[in-house]
């Protein structure tokens, strides 16, 4: 059952890599009209930005149930409920959320992300996105127990893949001005997948492989970020086009809008 499960989360995976890495080799193409040499395959922009997201997953299915060669999840199941089992609380519910607090915050304060507010919202839908398709299929394929036998969705957390999006995007958005931003919501992302064990909600595995699931999708999201839209002064979309409904002495029709 374990050798199955490991095989179905490696194929899973590598089609995932696969169908991402030929649009990001396409966008990291037409970055630059200037001709450059080939790049050896461990210098591409999606394998560097996997390196670690695969590192963090790779160890979470390592230490599936009681899998692991110093730790497994059911030796870390067992210390937290032996030492906090009196501490039960539902912080990790809004502690998820708290990155985005974060990032309204800097921005309300006049300390600017790296892309418009327009950008920086698509590429917080486009990563949530992306971890949603990964997140939820992945409690299917591998269908374990929870540990407080809840249901049979444990494997990936989440909350925790959650909270690492939000962490991920503050990183990706702040760290040309500074690393304390993103160090802070990263805090608090590791904070959320703490209390979800915590909780009894998740396994150490869980948390693990939903760490790098966030990361993974916001590093896709960026990579594939191809189009970057602008706004003008009167806060109408640079570059777009667009069909407007129109009424017009009592009939109906349509109305081709394009602004530079």
């Amino acid at each position: 059952m374990t050798n199955n499960l490991y095989a179905r989360l490696l194929l899973f995976f590598l089609f995932v890599i696969g169908l991402f890495s030929v649009q990001a080799q396409v966008i990291d193409s037409q970055r630059s009209e200037i001709p450059r040499l080939k790049k050896k395959f461990f210098q591409r922009s999606l394998v560097k930005a996997s390196i670690v997201p695969t590192l963090f997953i790779g160890y979470g299915a390592s230490v599936i149930n009681n899998n692991g060669l110093l730790i497994s999840s059911y030796d870390v199941r067992d210390y937290l409920q032996r030492n906090f089992k009196s501490l039960n609380t539902d912080i990790d519910d809004y502690l998820v959320y708290l990155p985005y607090a974060e990032l309204l915050a800097l921005n309300l304060f006049k300390y600017k992300c790296k892309n418009d507010f327009l950008n920086t919202s698509l590429l917080i839908l486009k990563s949530e996105l992306i971890m949603v398709a990964l997140v939820y299929p992945l409690k299917s394929i591998t269908h374990i127990e929870r540990p407080n036998h809840a249901d049979f969705k444990s494997f990936p957390s989440g909350h925790t893949a959650e909270a690492f999006v939000a962490a991920s995007i503050i990183h990706k958005e702040y760290k040309h001005k500074s690393h304390w931003p993103g160090i802070a919501a990263y805090t608090v992302a590791t904070s959320v997948g703490f209390f979800r064990m915590l909780n009894n909600a998740h396994w150490w595995s869980d948390v693990w492989a939903g760490a790098g699931i966030g990361i993974l999708s916001v590093h896709l999201a960026y990579l594939t970020h191809k189009n970057k839209y602008k706004w003008d002064w009167k806060g109408r979309p640079r570059g777009c086009r667009s069909f407007m409904p129109i009424y017009r002495e009592g009939a109906l029709g349509m109305r081709y809008v394009m602004s530079f």
